[in-house]
């Protein structure tokens, strides 16, 4: 009998020890995705049209948070950023003026300091920018880009409210390069 009791006493601590474990490893997982998700990774939704076709409404996808704190954002990269007129707001967009460039939209091709930009051919669709009558930026006249600061576009310009209407981009407001597509499933794939 008293054999028994020490065996019930042995399994109930067994099987105690057993969910503190269990317990513990998911406090650890908790943490590591939130620290995952504080620094490094974030997931974000894509609410309208105008990244169309690289992005399309309802995408989800997740974006390299830790990239501008080790190097500068690229020309062509998609990134994500706190909209200006409201940093509540996140805006995705492709990045094409670069700090200190001068930049004016012509025939439907962006000029840098008087030069036309080629999209780089991991660019598979066409990008046409039009130059919209309502637009106040780099449209009817070359702007120069501030220190400090970008240009973006959205790819489907018809559709994108972007720096063409409300200007530039602080580097304070980056959050990171958006980096992949994870759903719908038959979406999944690198953003380029």
């Amino acid at each position: 009998m008293k054999a028994n009791k020490n065996k019930e006493k042995i399994q109930s601590y067994s099987r105690m020890q057993k969910r503190k474990k269990e317990i513990l490893s998911w406090v650890w997982a908790i943490v590591f995705v939130l620290i995952l998700r504080q620094f490094f990774v974030q997931a974000f939704v894509i609410p309208s049209e105008s990244m169309k076709p690289t992005l399309k409404i309802h995408d989800r996808l997740l974006a390299n948070k830790i990239i501008y704190k080790i190097r500068q954002p690229h020309r062509w990269e998609v990134i994500i950023f706190k909209y200006p007129e409201d940093p509540s707001k996140y805006f995705v967009k492709r990045l094409v003026g670069l700090p200190g460039e001068s930049l004016i939209i012509k025939n439907g091709s962006v000029y840098i300091n008087g030069k036309s930009m080629q999209q780089p051919e991991y660019v598979s669709t066409p990008l046409y920018y039009y130059s919209d009558i309502d637009a106040l930026y780099g449209v009817h006249e070359e702007i120069k880009i501030p220190d400090s600061a970008y240009y973006v576009l959205g790819d489907n310009s018809i559709n994108s409210r972007d720096s063409r209407y409300w200007g530039f981009v602080p580097s304070k407001n980056l959050v990171g390069e958006a980096l992949f597509i994870y759903w719908p499933p038959w979406r999944m794939g690198l953003i380029k």
